[in-house]
């Protein structure tokens, strides 16, 4: 095709392919897929997703158990290099397609496996993570008393060993053998919160107060978002900023404890000696695959929601700045106080409390029950606690509503079936976490949460997504995908300072996406492999077989690469190579198609059309179209799929 062709456009087909700012996210749905009605809606609901519990919670007992400050060193370079990378890359995947976590790898149909498997993991996730506000709404409640119940050893929960006074010895002797005395927060976690027993086969009873409360979640999680993202994006207004305002007040009272300094210098002055254990960077390595959200689908079912133009390099720095910075911020909180209690109780920091999932509700109710007021206190900090879970929660539970959605848009976004297909969704939900409410359901929580949405699966997620986007659809061609969608106005009318902060971000995300990122993913991934030991909660050991269902947790959402990759492969007609080009054709939009070497094209059931007006496969062949972006006209067209292959990459 030469120029001319290109001027025999209609200023209708110029409006249609070219026009900024025009929403073609609804073409499938009938026009009625929404999006964010504006830009701070999704920005909250982004920072309300990755920033979460995950930080207040999971990041500080990581942080405790790996000595502290020792662990900020992995953590940071975790962060630059594969957190950040990661992060933008499903952001803007979902805003360039439009779609969930599933059908966003149209892109790349032969690897659509990796929906699939993101959203099995997000599905998994969402039935143990709601478990954290499960226990925030229990506490929440128990707090209304005129006295804490975890602040002294006068209830009927507490043993001979709870004390409030460590000024003496901490010990008690019994039968010749000395016994550590107890805080009572920590008493009050054990024995009346969660009643565990001595190990996973003993499940005990049902704990009904945490049923109720974990019903009480699901449904408050309905609520938020039943209406899809027109209600979401009213809620993470509050939800989203209001956990700041608690944190440092929290940080506040932390800092003026006797001993909170001790707690600090433990947190901030790195111990080198733990550098050289291995574990130190896998931990620190899947916490920010964990706080940043990557590989469970739902960063790319937010993106998809955005306008199509949207400044998503901008949108992706700024929430992952601001997602590190809140982890390193709550760690003040949590060590100004285990910087008290070790000083109350003479004991070294790292000996205060057992590291876990717990700490949160160790070190956290014990400050509060430190201040005046601290009723008040304590209701404040448990909301917060609650609006941090529901933030992740119910966006959790979007990005598996979307991604499912899109397969079906036509017949989920009609009528009121959205809402029952999410009111299905949770109730199944709930069914699953009712394992983890019994009094041996902490053990079933720490199978699910090492296993079925953290750590080893995301590292796998992470490594095929910059696998597949930066060899086999072209990391050059992406970012070239991501500077149409983000540019208003000619490169060079841009301001020095943009060109020099997008030239800097786009060469690092290229060293990132087709280097250091795969390799971080699939080095912490081996390493972990090979120096594998049981799970541990406490002193603890999991047996074996508790091992083996956490592994097959694993394997169902892994399996669907590889499971989805040959069944295509199968189905696919003609040589392996013609299917392969097939297969790795990515399926396009014509608003997605840029460039200026001829008009947009787009192959439809078939037949391929444009301004120059209707090619048969057969005609394609004898005259295909140039590549859009691209400097050569030699390229490769499948009549069976949509556009276009390059016939010098093979991608």
């Amino acid at each position: 095709m030469n120029d001319s062709s290109k001027d025999a456009r209609s200023p209708d087909e110029v409006d249609v392919y070219e026009k900024k700012g025009v929403d073609h996210s609804g073409d499938e749905f009938g026009g009625k897929r929404p999006q964010w009605s504006n830009k701070a809606e999704f920005m909250l609901s982004c920072i309300g997703f990755a920033v979460g519990l995950g930080n207040v919670w999971r990041f500080p007992y990581l942080c405790y158990k790996n000595g502290g400050g020792a662990f900020l060193i992995p953590y940071v370079i975790c962060m630059i290099c594969a957190g950040i990378p990661l992060f933008f890359l499903e952001v803007s995947l979902g805003q360039f397609m439009s779609r969930g976590g599933i059908q966003c790898w149209k892109i790349c149909p032969i690897f659509q496996g990796i929906g699939f498997s993101t959203t099995c993991i997000m599905s998994f996730c969402n039935c143990y993570y709601i478990i954290i506000l499960t226990w925030a709404f229990y506490y929440l409640f128990m707090g209304f008393t005129s006295t804490l119940p975890w602040s002294n050893c006068d209830n009927k929960w507490n043993t001979v060993y709870c004390t409030t006074n460590f000024t003496g010895s901490s010990y008690v002797t019994v039968n010749a053998t000395n016994i550590s005395l107890v805080d009572p927060v920590v008493e009050f976690w054990n024995r009346k919160a969660l009643g565990i027993t001595e190990d996973i086969t003993n499940s005990g009873g049902m704990r009904w107060e945490l049923a109720g409360c974990l019903l009480l979640s699901w449904v408050v999680v309905y609520l938020c978002i039943f209406k899809g993202v027109k209600s979401t994006g009213k809620v993470v207004y509050f939800t989203a900023t209001f956990p700041y305002v608690m944190i440092t007040i929290l940080i506040i009272r932390g800092a003026l404890l006797p001993g909170a300094m001790e707690g600090i210098k433990f947190y901030i002055v790195p111990d080198t000696s733990k550098l050289y254990d291995g574990k130190v960077w896998i931990d620190a390595g899947t916490q920010i695959f964990f706080s940043y959200a990557v590989g469970l689908g739902a960063l790319t079912a937010l993106g998809s929601y955005n306008q199509f133009h949207n400044n998503c390099f901008r949108d992706g720095i700024i929430i992952s700045i601001i997602n590190s910075l809140t982890s390193l911020y709550a760690g003040f909180a949590i060590f100004s106080v285990l910087g008290y209690m070790a000083y109350e109780q003479g004991k070294d920091v790292k000996d205060v409390v057992d590291s876990g999932p717990g700490l949160a509700f160790m070190a956290y109710p014990k400050a509060v029950s430190l201040m005046p007021l601290s009723p008040l206190w304590s209701f404040s900090f448990f909301f917060m606690i609650i609006l941090l879970g529901l933030d992740s929660q119910f966006v959790g539970v979007e990005g598996v509503v979307t991604a499912l959605g899109d397969l079906m848009p036509r017949k989920i976004y009609k009528g009121y079936n959205r809402e029952i297909f999410i009111a299905i969704i949770c109730f199944l939900s709930f069914l699953v976490g009712l394992s983890m409410v019994t009094e041996g359901g902490m053990y079933v929580f720490q199978i699910f949460d090492f296993y079925s949405a953290s750590g080893l699966v995301l590292l796998c997620m992470s490594f095929f997504e910059t696998i597949v986007i930066a060899y086999i659809y072209g990391g050059t061609r992406f970012i070239s995908d991501i500077m149409f969608m983000i540019s208003t106005s000619p490169y060079e009318t841009w301001h020095p300072a943009s060109r020099v902060i997008w030239n800097i971000g786009k060469w690092w995300m290229y060293i990132c996406w087709y280097c250091l990122t795969p390799l971080i993913s699939i080095g912490i991934w081996l390493f972990f492999c090979a120096t594998w030991t049981p799970m541990e909660y406490g002193s603890y050991h999991f047996p074996i077989w508790a091992e083996g269902i956490g592994w097959c947790f694993l394997i169902v959402s892994a399996s669907m690469i590889p499971l989805v990759f040959i069944i295509k492969l199968v189905m696919a007609k003609g040589s392996f190579m013609e299917r392969w080009r097939v297969l790795t054709t990515p399926k396009l939009k014509p608003h997605q198609i840029h460039g200026r070497q001829g008009p947009p094209s787009v192959v439809m059931a078939g037949f391929m059309t444009s301004s120059a007006g209707t090619q048969t496969p057969a005609e394609m062949e004898d005259h295909p179209p140039p590549y859009p972006g691209s400097k050569s006209s030699s390229v490769a067209r499948s009549p069976e799929t949509e556009p276009f292959i390059d016939s010098q990459t093979g991608v």
